[in-house]
Parts: structure tokens; C-alpha cells; sequence
């Protein structure tokens, strides 16, 4: 196996590692506002292995999450002298995931910013929160509500799409399941590239995934297909091919 690596201030880093010296060293998280979008990142990355300080203002979430997370603390994250207090700048990256208090959000990510954070993610409440933050210097703004909306609702409006993940405005991956229409043809036959503009990536069979499939690999009746590509040129395949 192949792992995309990249040069750390502190080493090499493969993904949620960091080398050091020769030893592998986990990446420490931080996540702030232990809701329910932020609690549910924190034990996902706690299943992952990974070490993870949790923080919030709420006593009975930080006990909650007392026995789920490496360290819990009450704090309030708006006091920069209780962030330093924290050692957050030593944390590799700090998921801020404040709910509706956006002035709190805000001044968070600022002073995280200042104290040189090296990966801050932020979730964002709507679109002029999200450009505040960007301004300010966050590394990634995310919109749970909004994106799992649009995901159920494309899911919603294609019998044939399983799952929808948006990489930008305009360009999303989907898993589409291959009907009638497709079975029995070769990608070549299909040619969805030059037809559609778009790229089948990969291929779920049953237990099997066909990663990169080759041009006369056969589709087979209820394959997933990973398709890449503009959304109106997924519209496109879907309306025509896929209905």
C-alpha cells in the first residue's frame, strides 16, 4: 500500500500520522463545542485511534464526554488567556464546531489564528458566517445542516443514487447503481466520458471494489458506480441514461 505523505514542521506526515525521528507518532485533535455536530466528530476521531482534547462551556457535555475523549475541560474559548492555557497552539489540528453563538465562532477562530494553529476547521451557521472566517484565516468551513440536506435530497429526488458528496458548487462525487440500461456494457461501449463529461472511478461489486476500472471492464447489473464529474453533467448522465 501507497500512503500520500507530505513534509511536517516536525516530520513526515501520512494522513492522521506523523513520523518522527523513526517513530509514528499519532496527530492530536482538538474539538470545541461538543454538540451534535462536534460530538459526533469527537468519538468518530476517538474510534479512529486518534487523540483528542474536548472543550466546551457546558459542564455536562464536558462530562459527558469525560470518559469518550483523551482529556475534556470546561472553558470558555473566547478567553485567549484560557485557550494558552490549553496548549492549543501544540495541537495539530482544531475543529471549532460552536453552534449558534457565531460572535463566539468568530473570535475563536481568531485567536487560534494569532496563536498559529496549524489546521483549523470551523462549522459555519450560513454563508456570511463562512465568509468571515475565511477572511480571518480558517483552513476549511464546513456546513453539516446544509450539506446533509442537499445529500438527502438528491438522494431523495434519484431512485438510482445511494450516496451524494459535494467537492465544490459545482462538482460532487456519487454512487449510482447501474440499471438495465447499462448491464452487460463495456466502459468503452458506454464512452460516459466523451458523451457526459464525467468519470467512473471506481466500481463497488458486492464485496469487491475495482478501483480505477479499466476501459473493458464489463458493468454488471446493480454495480455501484463512483462517478466524479460537474453536477450538470451528472444531471445529465442520470436524466438520460439512468431514468
Amino acid at each position: 500500500m501507497y500512503l500520500l505523505a507530505k513534509v511536517h514542521p516536525l516530520g513526515i506526515e501520512y494522513g492522521a500520522w506523523i513520523v518522527l525521528g523513526g517513530l509514528i507518532v499519532k496527530k492530536e485533535f482538538a474539538v470545541i463545542g461538543l454538540g451534535r455536530f462536534g460530538g459526533s466528530i469527537c468519538r468518530a476521531l476517538v474510534e479512529e485511534g486518534m487523540e483528542v482534547l474536548a472543550i466546551d462551556n457546558n459542564e455536562d457535555r464536558v462530562n459527558e464526554f469525560s470518559m469518550i475523549a483523551s482529556h475534556a475541560v470546561v472553558g470558555d474559548t473566547t478567553d485567549e488567556s484560557v485557550v494558552k492555557s490549553l496548549g492549543i497552539r501544540n495541537f495539530d489540528h482544531v475543529i471549532i464546531a460552536i453552534g449558534d453563538n457565531i460572535q463566539a465562532s468568530i473570535l475563536t477562530t481568531l485567536i487560534l489564528k494569532e496563536l498559529g494553529v496549524k489546521k483549523i476547521t470551523v462549522k459555519a451557521q450560513n454563508d456570511y458566517h463562512e465568509k468571515v472566517l475565511r477572511k480571518i484565516g480558517a483552513d476549511q468551513v464546513v456546513h453539516p445542516e446544509r450539506d446533509m440536506g442537499r445529500r438527502i435530497a438528491h438522494n431523495i429526488v434519484s431512485n438510482n443514487v445511494l450516496d451524494y458528496l459535494e467537492l465544490s458548487d459545482q462538482h460532487s462525487i456519487v454512487e449510482i447503481v447501474a440499471n438495465e440500461k447499462l448491464a452487460g456494457y463495456t466502459l468503452i461501449d458506454l464512452d460516459i466520458r466523451a458523451k457526459y463529461g464525467i468519470n467512473i472511478v471506481a466500481i463497488k461489486r458486492k464485496q469487491d471494489i475495482i478501483v480505477s476500472p479499466m476501459a473493458d471492464e464489463r458493468i454488471q447489473i446493480n454495480d455501484i458506480l463512483i462517478v466524479i464529474g460537474a453536477d450538470i453533467d451528472i444531471n445529465r448522465f442520470e436524466k438520460k441514461v439512468m431514468s
